[in-house]
This record gives structure tokens, C-alpha cells and sequence, in this order.
């Protein structure tokens, strides 16, 4: 994944630095020929002057890649002796300068950016620190956390765990390891072991045993828990996630659920995310802004195939009806067609 330089994913459709690879699901890849200087020249012209030409910024952030719009960062400085981060925040304005300050980061610093925000000031908001800690694989973990103590001269672990409590913090905290085994092996003798574990921790007993479900659903493969999910319906006839439902409340119930579902399917779970922050009064855009530029690059033709058909309407009408002006253009750049 673009941004995570020192850390290859074992995921092989997600993009690193060499090109597009083969089976690449995101919507914005590498353009072309793209001359970071040149790229400079025209984010500076759009800028210069009386008013913004906000069509231009648009169309060339729109269409380069993570690691192309971030090598303009250096190219802008070099030329013009500006800093580009400087002059869009002054010269753009509410969801759309949002929008472009989090294309302006790397993978893994738009990811402890929004960490921080998560927890700093009144309220956590928990949400967030799950989608981000259940998604990711173990390298763009401890790429964060490299990353968070860089800007934040803190722990990222220290951080979560001194804003919030509990068998919440616990799940947080195992999640921010980033030691997941990712094996692609699977035993199926140990998916059984595992899937007793659970049914005994939870829906065979009085009370909850929440840490024998942390250490299985943080520590094994996907692969492996893929196979522990189904073993677990066949043998106590109810789907993990509904006994999750029974079992436990808040968010520790939030947190095991959004694990399960990334699990089982992570393009239906950041699906169903985007619908609920657009869903009703009022739209989540900093949920909405955070899922369409983290996963333009790594699997947003999934979400979209995931969005129509668990929605009945396609995420391009979605963005299209909630949405106006100058974000609304950007974001369905980042979407990058209709279904």
C-alpha cells in the first residue's frame, strides 16, 4: 500500500511502488507520466491570483495516485519556496479542504492523524479507532504506530489505552500489536478447538469469558477465523456475530463485531460503514472522507460491488445525493464510476 514504504503487505493486491499490480481493485492508480514539478506548476496556478480555480486542483488530485499527490509536497517547496499544504488550507475552505488535506497524506499518516482525533478533546470516538485497527494488516499497523509516535511524540498504544477502559481498551490495545498470524494455512483441528472456545466463553456459560474471545479473534489468521466462523454456526446453529449481540454491549460489542465483519468480508463492512454515515439527517463526512481515500487504492471496486448490492442503489448516487460543489466532484473522482 502506497505510504507504507518500509513494510510489504502480504496482501498482493495491494498497490506498492512499482506500477499497478495485477488484480488491483482500488479506482485511482499511478498516472501515467506524471512530473511532480510539472504537477506543482499547476496546483500554483490554480492558487495564484484573485479566486481559485478549484476545477484544476480537482482534476489533478483526482486522477494521481497516493504517492504521486505527496511527491508534489517536495516538488512545490523546491520550485517555489511555499509550503503546498500552507496555501491550499488558505485558499480552499469546509468538506472540500478536508478532503484534499487527507489526499495530501500518506496511507499510514492519514491513519494516525485520524487515531488522534479520535481520542484527543471530549469524547472518543470509537468508531473510528476500530475501523482503523481492525482493517488493517499487521505492517500498516506498526507503520502507524512508527508513524503516531513520529508526530505525536506519544505511544499510540499509550494513547488508546489512557482513553478508554475495560475489555474495550483490552481489544484495542491487542489490535494495536499488529502481530496477527497471517498464515494462509488452515488446521482444521484447531479451527475446531477454537470454535468450542468461543461457544464455551460465551453462549454455554453464564456471564462472558470477553478474554478468550480477544485472544482468538486479534491473534489468529483470517483465514484460519474464516474457518472458525463457519465451524461455530454449524455447531451452536447461530452466526457469531448475533451471539456477539447477546454476549456483550457498547463498545466492546461495536469492536468485536466491526473485527468479525472485517474478517468475514471487508469490503461489505466499509460498505456498510460509508451507507451509515450518509444514511438520514446529516452526513458522518469525516467517516465518509476517511473510507474514500484509504481505500481508492485498495479495494474500493469491491465496496462498490459490496454497496449495490446490499443497498439497492450504487455508491455513486449515494455520494452524488448526499454531497455538493467542489467535494462532491472530488470524492466521486475517488469513487470513480457508477454501478
Amino acid at each position: 500500500m502506497p505510504g507504507y514504504p518500509n513494510a510489504p503487505s502480504p496482501n498482493p493486491s495491494m498497490p506498492g511502488f512499482g506500477g499497478t499490480p495485477k488484480g488491483f481493485r482500488g479506482t485511482i492508480k499511478d498516472y501515467p507520466g506524471a512530473d511532480p514539478l510539472k504537477d506543482s506548476e499547476v496546483l500554483r496556478k490554480a492558487m495564484k491570483g484573485f479566486g481559485t480555480d478549484e476545477q484544476a486542483i480537482i482534476d489533478l488530485l483526482g486522477s494521481r495516485s497516493c504517492k504521486q499527490r505527496v511527491a508534489c509536497l517536495k516538488a512545490f517547496k523546491t520550485a517555489y519556496g511555499k509550503d503546498l499544504i500552507k496555501d491550499l488550507h488558505s485558499e480552499l475552505s469546509g468538506d472540500f479542504r478536508k478532503l484534499v488535506m487527507a489526499m495530501m497524506k500518506t496511507p499510514a499518516q492519514l491513519d494516525a492523524y485520524e487515531i488522534n482525533s479520535a481520542i484527543k478533546g471530549a469524547g472518543t470516538d470509537e468508531a473510528c479507532l476500530i475501523e482503523i485497527l481492525s482493517s488493517r494488516s499487521n505492517a500498516e499497523i506498526k507503520e502507524i504506530s512508527r508513524v503516531y509516535k513520529e508526530e505525536y511524540k506519544k505511544k499510540m498504544e499509550d494513547a488508546i489505552s489512557s482513553d478508554t477502559s475495560g475489555h474495550f481498551r483490552r481489544l484495542l490495545v491487542s489490535l494495536s500489536q499488529g502481530n496477527r498470524d497471517e498464515r494462509e494455512h488452515v488446521d482444521m483441528s484447531m479451527v475446531q478447538q477454537d470454535a468450542q472456545a468461543l461457544y464455551a466463553a460465551g453462549e454455554m456459560k453464564l456471564g462472558t469469558d470477553e478474554s478468550k474471545f480477544n485472544a482468538i479473534l486479534c491473534a489468529r489468521s483470517k483465514s484460519h477465523l474464516r474457518a472458525v466462523f463457519m465451524e461455530y454456526q454449524r455447531m451452536s446453529g447461530r452466526d457469531l456475530e448475533k451471539s456477539i449481540c447477546r454476549e456483550m454491549s457498547g463498545d466492546l460489542e461495536s469492536g468485536m463485531l466491526a473485527v468479525v465483519k472485517c474478517i468475514k468480508n471487508t469490503s461489505a463492512y466499509f460498505a456498510e460503514r460509508l451507507y451509515k454515515a450518509m444514511k438520514g439527517a446529516g452526513t458522518k463526512d469525516r467517516t465518509l472522507i476517511r473510507i474514500m481515500v484509504s481505500r481508492s487504492e485498495v479495494d474500493m471496486l469491491d465496496i462498490r460491488k459490496e454497496y449495490v448490492k446490499n443497498y439497492g442503489k450504487s455508491l455513486y448516487t449515494h455520494i452524488s445525493g448526499d454531497t455538493s460543489g467542489d467535494y462532491k466532484k472530488l470524492l466521486l473522482k475517488l469513487c470513480g464510476g457508477n454501478d
